[in-house]
C-alpha cells in the first residue's frame, strides 16, 4: 500500500502524523533536500509547504511515481 509524506516546517507538518503520514520536518533547504532524498519507496504523494517546495525547486516534478502537492502559504 502506498503512503503519503509531508515535508516542511515542523509547526506546519506535525499534525499530519495523526493522519498516518510520514512527517519530515525541514527548517531549511538542506533539511528539505535530505528529507526528499530519504523518502521511503512506498511514498506515492508528497505534500510540501510553500517554503519546502521553493527549497526543492524542480526536484519533485522530476521524480516518477510521486505526486507532489503544495500547501497554500
Amino acid at each position: 500500500m502506498s503512503r503519503v509524506a509531508v515535508i516542511g516546517e515542523a509547526v506546519r507538518v506535525g499534525g499530519y502524523a495523526l493522519a498516518g503520514a510520514v512527517v519530515c520536518p525541514a527548517e531549511d533547504a538542506g533539511q528539505a533536500r535530505a528529507a526528499w532524498r530519504s523518502l521511503p519507496p512506498d511514498i506515492a504523494v508528497v505534500v510540501l509547504t510553500a517554503r519546502a517546495a521553493a527549497w526543492l525547486g524542480e526536484a519533485p516534478r522530476r521524480r516518477d511515481g510521486i505526486l507532489p502537492a503544495v500547501m497554500p502559504p
